[in-house]
């Protein structure tokens, strides 16, 4: 069976795809096909031999007769290839009803963006409801190694994660492509701030302020970060107000909300899984 590709390749050319198409009624001459097809005989010949190449057609050789035949093999291999290529799409059609609404979300924006400031006031909350214990979610979110396995939007990664938990430390958040395992291409993302105040266990409050190419500020984001007790594990509240925002901020203000969705489902996940594997631990400020 010759690869899917080769055959792909093969019906690529519209003369080709349209002698397909006519053996799939019956098997025809040569001669037949050349005139079906309007091409001189040498050139049908041409066509025929790269779909006997690509395992599409066989022709018999039946004297000065030649016939060709479709064969069916080759066309199911890629039609389930195709079809197996479909699913994977409808899989990850939530992934792309995403697309939808961030490209949606950025035009609006852009026609907002019509001052420096534009954005400033905004405020967005989120809330979780995580199933695992308080200590441990807030070693997620403190501790730099823990938080750079899930503060990165779909299709992305962190590739440099500083998180200082103590007042006036540090906050760095640097992303890049996540098939870029090399660090090969550049940072498609990059954020630095400052943490405010800690209440371990509780309470975290720290400024973050994304990055335009250059290297200017695209706006301030103060985040204020609490941790409750919950029957079955931790209420998890961030709430954000936005400051300093310019012109040229709009596409990082529309996806916040829905980079954060994705980063909060990571966090979940990751919580979730750590906290049937690790021995139960009290939170910080017990």
């Amino acid at each position: 069976m010759q690869p899917p590709t080769l055959t792909l390749a093969a019906l690529a050319d519209p003369v080709r795809w349209r002698i397909v198409e006519l053996l799939a009624v019956r098997p025809r001459p040569v001669g037949v096909l050349a005139q079906a097809g309007g091409l001189r005989q040498p050139q049908t010949t041409k066509h025929l031999q790269a779909l006997e190449q690509a395992g599409i057609v066989t022709v018999y050789r039946l004297g000065r007769r030649r016939v060709c035949a479709l064969e069916s093999a080759a066309l199911r291999s890629l039609g389930d290839r195709l079809r197996g290529i479909a699913d994977l799409v409808d899989a990850v059609r939530g992934d792309r009803a995403v697309l939808d609404i961030y490209r949606d979300s950025i035009e609006a924006e852009r026609r907002a963006a019509d001052r420096d400031g534009w954005a400033d006031g905004r405020s967005v909350d989120l809330r979780r409801s995580l199933r695992a214990p308080r200590g441990l979610v807030w070693e997620y979110w403190t501790r730099a190694e823990l938080l750079s396995s899930w503060w990165a939007p779909t299709a992305l990664r962190v590739s440099e994660c500083v998180f200082e938990p103590r007042p006036g430390g540090r906050v760095v958040l640097e992303y890049r492509v996540a098939d870029d395992r090399e660090g090969i291409g550049e940072p498609v993302g990059r954020a630095e701030g400052l943490v405010e105040s800690v209440e371990p266990g509780s309470r975290l409050v720290f400024r973050s302020s994304p990055q335009l190419p250059g290297g200017a500020t695209a706006f301030t984001a103060r985040y204020e970060v609490t941790l409750d007790d919950a029957i079955e594990g931790t209420e998890l509240a961030v709430h954000l107000d936005i400051t300093d925002s310019t012109i040229d901020a709009a596409e990082f203000i529309a996806g916040i909300e829905i980079g954060w969705r994705q980063v909060l489902d990571n966090l979940e996940a990751v919580v979730t899984a750590a906290a049937t594997t690790t021995p139960s631990r009290e939170s910080p400020d017990a």
